[in-house]
């Protein structure tokens, strides 16, 4: 299936201003997400951002970057913004993958892929198992909850995704920052009102749930921290540069 790979950014996240361009090993947050996605093999890899340090960044690492508004509440919405600009006519899948995630592995990424090629779900997303309880009460590592669990089925439904949760039950995974849609399913989402429970914790995929959109969910090998914080940047970097 023709399949695009978007990674939405801006300099202006609320917790850590400018972190797409942090340096690790000598190149910017938004590169190493970019060269992943590349390694990953399945399609044209583009950066949606309203930042022009970004996408000069991107392009000297030898990136492709999209111009997009100021004006967009989420992500998805910008990602599908450059889509539009991008004017492939034949894309048939569309893969979100957030731009403050540069541990995901190429593999997971690819897993994914072959999931929703497979089943033709309209949406999909990936979680990993949390061996550390203390993930399970921080906010910033957002849960999914599952009908059933990621490792008995390839590729369950997603029955809610939280910030909190009160006790720790089964099937609640660690949701990852990555998204693949069918186009149309991108299409549907976007014209959509942002609903709610959206706004009330700032999760986009709960717009999904609240209007009857599935979600199915696959396993991740890997649990990437996402870069929320600069206490995060400082884990990451330090994992980074241990790895090279």
């Amino acid at each position: 299936m023709k399949t695009l790979i978007v990674i939405p950014s801006r300099l202006s996240a609320t917790r850590l201003p400018g972190k797409p361009l942090l340096k690790i090993n000598g190149l910017s947050m938004i590169s190493h997400v970019f060269k992943k996605a590349e390694d990953a093999n399945i399609g044209e890899v583009y950066v949606a951002t309203e930042d022009q340090e970004i996408i000069e960044d991107v392009k000297k690492n030898g990136g492709q970057a999209i111009l997009t508004s100021k004006n967009h509440k989420t992500g998805t919405d910008r990602v599908y913004e450059a889509i539009k600009k991008i004017k492939k006519p034949d894309v048939e899948l569309i893969i979100n993958l957030q731009g403050d995630e540069p541990l995901m592995e190429v593999e997971d990424i690819q897993n994914l892929y072959y999931q929703m090629t497979k089943t033709k779900f309209e949406f999909g997303t990936l979680a990993s198992n949390i061996s550390n309880k203390d993930l399970y009460y921080k906010e910033n590592v957002v849960k999914v909850s599952t009908e059933d669990s990621l490792i008995n089925s390839p590729f369950p439904e997603a029955i809610n995704f939280m910030r909190k949760i009160e006790k720790i039950d089964k099937n609640i995974y660690h949701h990852l920052g990555i998204y693949c849609y069918q186009f149309e399913t991108l299409e549907r989402f976007v014209l959509l009102n942002q609903s709610s429970n959206e706004m009330k914790y700032k999760l986009e995929q709960l717009r999904a749930i609240d209007n009857h959109i599935k979600i199915n969910v696959a396993l991740a090998k890997a649990s990437p921290i996402g870069v929320d914080t600069n206490e995060d940047f400082v884990a990451i970097k330090k994992i980074m540069e241990y790895k090279s």
